[in-house]
């Protein structure tokens, strides 16, 4: 079955994508949701759809993310597949569900019909499968029911026996993260359409997440987390002294914190000797659990290539949904927008941009990427000096296509011994 944005639109509420379905799933309670991310990814891309979840009555203790080391993902598959076994073990033994229901995205699509193929046992404890513009199959994987829903792209892609629902005008992450493709997963899931597509705000956000190595995932370890409410229009903390303090536990676990659903806050990673990592998002509405902190060790990864001094500002800004450059997407730092078809190239589907001083010589330059990321898978680079200053504020505008405008300011911290990360939408 092949099914369009426009057709999905157009179905009467409570007609159930999943084949066989004769009564709505509403009747009895949701299982436990589980979602398996891409190359280098993370729990991170699920983040808004869990907390829709949320918002149509699914307790968000069910909801979970499978992460793993996705460039290392041929030599571990087998610890994948046992580390997924036993996490459904768990869910199960808790929730007193039946089965559960999988979510994948890209390369999790390989490792998740890979691991419904691999034992009928395994499959039979999945009711449903969402393929999430992935990898394509001639047959449903482990014969469990499949939802597959694809973006821009080859129009032809399909799951066979699946229901296969394009939106040919979204990207590939957008497709994870958009209302449109929530709709499809929860009609397929729950067999009717949700009750709302927005994250709906609670009194008290319980924050939790991990600190994570990226792209590994591996855990950090021997850090301390402060969160600081800060001003909205700087970024600027309020007061000197946190409003909470995190220990970051075993895979560098932290939380739950809560939190105040209409303030800004600031989560600044601290280990001994290295810079202070801190991370900047638009207000927690609801309680989240996906919250990643996305970090590295000195002298590896992409920050190893990140040129750093007293004098300029160095900051890495991430969405859950492709940066397209000169195509309606705009990405403002103090005004300039670093955005274009050179820097955020549609084919590129960059999600991640770092933004600093190359050379550390005072000039910017905007007509090409930093080749040293654009390398990378989902990331680019830009050469932009952003001057650091004790008392100073980068002002961050993201304008969406199709959407608004989102200002994210923070702090003019030094590169020298201070990371700043940002995290839209």
């Amino acid at each position: 079955m092949r099914i369009t944005r426009r057709t999905l639109l157009a179905l009467p509420a409570g007609v159930a994508l999943a084949a066989g379905t004769s009564t709505p799933a509403h009747a009895a309670a949701p299982r436990p949701a589980i979602f398996v991310h891409g190359s280098a990814g993370s729990a991170m891309q699920f983040r808004v759809q869990a907390k829709r979840l949320a918002s149509n009555g699914y307790p968000a203790q069910i909801i979970e993310a499978h992460e793993y080391d996705s460039p290392n993902i041929v030599a571990i598959l087998a610890e994948v597949y046992a580390g997924l076994d036993a996490r459904i073990d768990r869910l199960l033994a808790a929730s007193g569900a039946d089965r559960v229901d999988l979510l994948a995205h890209s390369l999790g699509t390989f490792v998740t019909q890979g691991y419904l193929n691999s034992s009928p046992a395994r499959a039979a404890r999945v009711a449903h499968y969402v393929n999430l513009d992935g990898r394509p199959a001639a047959a449903l994987p482990g014969g469990v029911p499949t939802l597959a829903i694809w973006g821009e792209g080859d129009p032809a892609r399909t799951v066979a026996g699946a229901t296969n629902v394009h939106f040919p005008d979204q990207s590939h992450t957008q497709t994870v993260s958009s209302a449109e493709s929530f709709t499809a997963i929860h009609r397929f899931l729950r067999g009717g359409d949700p009750r709302t597509t927005e994250v709906c705000p609670t009194r008290v956000a319980h924050v939790s997440g991990r600190a994570v190595l990226f792209p590994s995932n591996a855990g950090v370890t021997e850090a301390r987390l402060e969160i600081y409410r800060v001003h909205p229009a700087t970024g600027r903390r309020l007061g000197d002294r946190p409003a909470a303090r995190a220990a970051v536990g075993a895979g560098g676990a932290f939380g739950p914190v809560p939190l105040d659903p209409h303030t800004r806050y600031e989560f600044a990673l601290l280990r001994d000797g290295q810079s202070t990592h801190h991370f900047y998002f638009e207000p927690f509405r609801r309680s989240d659990s996906f919250v990643r902190l996305l970090t590295s060790r000195p002298g590896e990864g992409l920050g190893a290539l990140v040129d750093t001094s007293d004098r300029h500002t160095a900051l890495t800004i991430q969405r859950q949904k492709e940066w397209w450059g000169g195509e309606g997407d705009h990405l403002w730092i103090n005004g300039q927008d670093i955005l274009n078809p050179a820097t955020a190239p549609h084919n590129r589907r960059v999600i991640g941009i770092f933004a600093f001083d190359d050379g550390s010589d005072g000039v910017t330059d905007l007509t090409a990427p930093l080749p040293e990321f654009i390398a990378q898978t989902f990331i680019s680079g830009v050469d932009l000096f952003i001057p650091a200053s004790a008392r100073g504020t980068v002002e961050v505008t993201a304008q969406e296509r199709g959407a608004g405008r989102t200002r994210l300011s923070v702090p003019a911290w030094p590169s020298s011994g201070h990371r700043v990360s940002l995290e839209f939408g």
